[in-house]
């Protein structure tokens, strides 16, 4: 990972047809990614793949796509498909997900997820190779699937991962890990479980995907306000709030735990210290965002995403938050 990378996060808020012009723009801005997620929005295919000819000198990639709502090989045919319409420029980011988003808006179980996602991991090496998979995993079995669609080159496959041992994994049987919610002096604790894993294959610079969330041009009471809802929501999910109570955020976050299992959401948001807003949410003029963003990159950050959330059109701030 030679190339300095700056992503931008699409779709963007409003429709999706409506961003053609500005995705066109990126690359003349310093863009080099872009990279969709999938929660309860768009999905993550649609957008990249209208991105794919609308840009095509951008690098896309999926940040994350849950292993548990899609059958493996309907995600393989995915992967292949967008793949092979952008040689060389798709990176596959998959991931467990949330008990939240796999339970309760898609009603599958969210079982053993380390087991789920290293198994995926397997299934699609295999499988963007172009090679028939008949296998037996811990959490599903593959009985002859063919591919009948091989890019080539195969799409690198990235693993969302927050504690040590997915960390590790997405090193040692991923091709790299995307993390978000971490704040920018996180990442030498998150990356250096990465590269221990990447280093059993002998490899010493896998990627580091951040997903960064960016509220610019707000004055610090308003970014605040907004911050503290958008961490209310994650950190109130079991894994975050496992996540950030390993990093060391357990002090921090605990008044908020304790207000919002009583019920209490206004003195929930409340007790979230203004410090943990302003390292997990970067806000301010432009020029401060960028500057914020750059310390994640020194950190050890090699593709950082960021995350835009602006009322109305997000052009002028994806034009001022463009690399300088």
């Amino acid at each position: 990972m030679t190339e300095k990378r700056w992503g931008l996060t699409i779709p963007l808020p409003g429709t999706v047809a409506e961003q053609r012009e500005l995705i066109a723009e990126l690359p003349g801005l310093g863009y080099t990614d872009v990279w969709s997620s999938e929660a309860n929005a768009a999905d993550a295919f649609t957008p990249l793949a209208l991105a794919s000819v609308w840009a095509p000198e951008l690098r896309l990639g999926t940040a994350i796509v849950p292993v548990y709502t899609r059958g493996p090989a309907t995600l393989a045919m995915s992967a292949a498909t967008l793949a092979q319409a952008a040689p060389g420029r798709f990176a596959l980011g998959i991931g467990t997900s949330s008990n939240v988003i796999v339970e309760k808006w898609n009603g599958i179980a969210f079982d053993e997820p380390y087991k789920r996602a290293r198994d995926t991991l397997r299934f699609l090496h295999a499988a963007l190779r172009g090679e028939k998979v008949t296998a037996k995993y811990d959490t599903f079995e593959i009985d002859g699937f063919v591919p009948a669609v091989v890019a080539d080159p195969a799409p690198p496959v990235l693993l969302a991962a927050l504690r040590p041992s997915m960390l590790r994994l997405a090193g040692r049987e991923g091709d790299g890990a995307i993390v978000n919610w971490l704040g920018a002096d996180d990442v030498p604790t998150v990356a250096k479980h990465v590269r221990e894993g990447a280093a059993s294959k002998g490899v010493s610079d896998p990627e580091v995907v951040a997903r960064i969330f960016v509220l610019p041009g707000l004055d610090a009471d308003t970014a605040r306000g907004i911050g503290r809802r958008m961490i209310a929501a994650y950190m109130n999910v079991p894994v975050y709030r496992a996540f950030h109570e390993w990093l060391g955020r357990g002090e921090a976050f605990g008044p908020m735990w304790a207000a919002w299992e009583a019920g209490d959401r206004k003195g929930a948001l409340a007790a979230i210290p203004d410090e943990v807003v302003d390292q997990l949410i970067v806000h301010g003029p432009a020029e401060k965002c960028r500057e914020h963003i750059e310390r994640y990159v020194d950190a050890g950050v090699t593709t950082p995403v960021i995350a835009l959330t602006v009322d109305g059109d997000p052009a002028p701030m994806v034009r001022a938050l463009a690399p300088r």
